[in-house]
């Protein structure tokens, strides 16, 4: 379990292990990264509105760039883009009127950062 580490050793000994650390917390932080961005994905494509179906099936997650330390996704529509805010907020009709909005990219986004905090926490408690 431990080592025996000389005096004079003893700084390079504890900057090794938190680096091992880090690597390890890194790797965490990054699967929970990815299994928040599906989160989001899959609570968008099931509460989106749907007439065709073809809104919801277009929301994709895209790796936006990734470190040894950090990765950034991002959770988006590859083909149906013009239409989220539209959908999201509402929008006037041609001939007058008001089409609602339904929101369903919000709550997802909010229920991925949820999500997001606590499998870092989960991860850097066990370990």
């Amino acid at each position: 379990m431990g080592q025996t580490v000389q005096i004079g050793k003893l700084a390079d000994a504890v900057m090794e292990t938190l680096e091992e650390y880090a690597d390890l917390a890194a790797e965490d932080v990054k699967q929970a990264v990815r299994d928040a961005g599906e989160t989001v994905r899959k609570e968008i494509r099931a509460n989106a509105p749907k007439d065709t179906g073809e809104y919801a099936k277009s929301w994709v997650v895209k790796k936006t760039k990734e470190s040894s330390s950090s990765l950034t996704l991002t959770v988006h529509s590859k083909n149906r883009y013009q239409l989220a805010h539209l959908l999201e907020y509402g929008h006037a009709k041609r001939n007058g009127g008001r089409v609602e909005g339904k929101a369903h990219i919000a709550p997802a986004e909010e229920k991925g950062i949820r999500k997001l905090e606590e499998e870092i926490e989960r991860s850097m408690r066990d370990g």
